[in-house]
């Protein structure tokens, strides 16, 4: 892997919030709300946070109507990536914060996400 692409996808990990993204993604793909509702940050820092991540090779996305969903990047993600993945799902595997979410993630899927993305619209209209 040449010297940028590994430069690349270790800043991409450099960052505790990427890294919650990705065991957010670990077993499901997300809707840019769900995320945004887990970091509990701004719509565009969760978007430029995601922006890293694909631009890595760690996650893949697609558009359903005008929701963007993100999953973690499948058989076209470099041996790297998938290595540093593997690295991450078992160095932080027990981490209290990691727990924190799955628990939080379990909340949030269970509201309607066309709710959950009206409803941080609305919000950020009002800021």
């Amino acid at each position: 892997m040449p010297l940028d692409r590994t430069v690349t996808l270790a800043r991409a990990l450099g960052d505790p919030s990427r890294v919650r993204v990705l065991f957010a993604c670990r077993r499901r793909e997300l809707c840019v709300c769900q995320i945004t509702a887990l970091l509990e940050l701004a719509p565009s820092t969760v978007s430029k946070h995601l922006s890293i991540l694909r631009t890595a090779g760690l996650l893949e996305s697609r558009q359903r109507g005008r929701w963007i969903h993100y999953r973690l990047a499948g058989a076209a993600a470099s041996r790297e990536a998938r290595a540093a993945l593997d690295f991450l799902f078992g160095a932080l595997a027990r981490d209290a914060l990691i727990a924190a979410d799955r628990r939080r993630l379990a909340e949030i899927l269970a509201l309607d996400p066309d709710r959950l993305c009206e409803r941080q619209r609305c919000a950020a209209r009002r800021r």
